[in-house]
């Protein structure tokens, strides 16, 4: 079950380079894509405007950008953790 395919539903940016993520088994999921922003199709994510453009493209099930930019979903899972909200904690101990 660890090595299938992860696909994004929904993304909401938050902050400074980090996004919120909805993957499809419904968990919630926050990941800094700071790291990633780097060579030429990154660059114009350094400005926030751009990077709250950040939208899911459902047909490769990822998050990408307008001006082409786009990450893979399993690296995005990997380097994210889970978003936990107030009196989850005892849920999932």
């Amino acid at each position: 079950m660890e090595n299938m395919p992860r696909e994004i539903k929904s993304a909401y940016p938050v902050r400074d380079h980090y996004l919120v993520l909805e993957f499809e088994n419904g968990e919630y999921r926050i990941v800094d894509v700071s790291p990633f922003i780097k060579g030429p199709v990154f660059e114009p994510l350094k400005d926030p405007k751009v990077f709250r453009q950040v939208r899911v493209d459902e047909e490769a099930g990822t998050v990408a950008w307008p001006n082409g930019a786009d990450l893979d979903p399993d690296v995005l899972y990997t380097r994210s953790v889970p978003l936990v909200l107030p009196g989850e904690e005892a849920a999932q101990a």
